[in-house]
């Protein structure tokens, strides 16, 4: 007597058994677009802190770049229209309150207008997580040039880049400030679920 077809069957088991629940979770093309999208905020913000180094300046096509990128990797993993709306919609409350900033020489120009395109990413959930993590690297990055500039003399040894730094009349990278706010709210961020938890 032949088995039943039924008792051919077996259930997946191990890895085989994850990779399949990985798949069906969320659905496969949603899972597959979360790391990208978590790479993309990481590189372009690396980029943003790196040039505020170099130069003291963060190119509008970063900003650009980061905040254009979100909808569309949203909308492509699943996220609802009216969530990334209201993503998009307090971005731009950010940016006018940056732009007020801005005015009152508070923070540069690129600084509002990268936070504003990393608020895109945080929504109002994450964004405190951002902003207080910005807030206190910021200050100690600025305490620690302060120091700097007040102690290390500029020397033609040291690259240009960094006697730019030195010079008591220059800003702070707030980038990199906004890199470091940006990895703490990393694993909060919706593209993170599933991938980064945190308790």
């Amino acid at each position: 007597m032949r088995p039943s077809s039924l008792s051919l069957k077996r259930r997946p088991s191990g890895r085989r058994f994850l990779f399949k629940t990985f798949l069906t979770r969320r659905g496969a093309p949603r899972r597959m677009l979360d790391p990208l999208a978590l790479a993309i905020f990481v590189a372009l913000l690396v980029y943003a802190a790196g040039s505020d180094i170099a130069s003291l300046t963060i190119s509008n096509w970063v900003s650009i770049a980061l905040a254009s990128a979100y909808p569309i990797l949203a909308l492509a993993s699943g996220q609802s229209l009216p969530g990334v709306g209201l993503h998009l919609l307090f971005g731009f409350g950010i940016l006018a309150a940056g732009f007020v900033l801005f005015q009152m020489n508070i923070i540069g120009g690129g600084d509002a207008k990268l936070f504003a395109a990393v608020s895109v990413w945080t929504g109002i959930a994450e964004f405190r997580t951002f902003i207080l993590g910005a807030a206190m690297i910021g200050g100690l990055l600025a305490l620690a040039l302060v120091a700097a500039r007040q102690f290390i003399p500029q020397t033609e040894a040291y690259p240009g880049f960094v006697n730019q730094l030195l010079k008591k009349q220059n800003g702070i990278p707030y980038g990199v400030a906004i890199l470091g706010g940006g990895l703490l709210a990393l694993p909060r961020l919706s593209f993170a679920e599933g991938l980064l938890t945190l308790p």
